[in-house]
């Protein structure tokens, strides 16, 4: 894929599985509305999505390749709920948990998160999770 457009808040239509899966980047923000946005990701072998919370923000995940353990709870020093995913499986982050996804298979977890409201600028592309720790608009 070398598509990083973002095309919110146009009227849009997607194949999501086929574009998640040819996601080469850690982060690609597909659609950035007014309330909600998607974004890609590819979680390479033994990564993971970097420990966060989002104060104000539900999220849904759905991994469309991969293998993955889920980590959620309270504080970033207590996380009381962890699951074992993969493919085709769906998470659902509340607003204000702490939560991470770590790629335990041996392929690249892709998946797409919808946020609500959106959490990254419009057009975010991070192909490393290095890029998005260095981006001074992350969290």
């Amino acid at each position: 894929m070398t598509d990083t457009t973002d095309y919110g808040a146009n009227p849009y239509v997607v194949d999501i599985e086929k574009d998640t899966l040819e996601n080469p980047n850690f982060r690609t923000t597909r659609w950035t509305g007014k309330n909600i946005q998607l974004t890609l990701m590819s979680i390479s072998v033994g990564g993971d999505i970097g420990m966060e919370v989002h104060e104000t923000h539900d999220q849904f995940l759905r991994l469309e390749q991969g293998k993955g353990r889920v980590q959620m709870g309270p504080s970033e020093t207590d996380l009381n709920f962890e699951r074992e995913v993969s493919a085709d499986f769906a998470v659902f982050v509340p607003a204000g948990m702490w939560h991470n996804i770590t790629n335990t298979g041996d392929e690249p977890i892709k998946l797409y998160a919808i946020y609500g409201p959106p959490d990254h600028l419009h057009g975010t592309v991070h192909a490393t999770q290095e890029d998005a720790k260095n981006d001074p608009n992350e969290h």
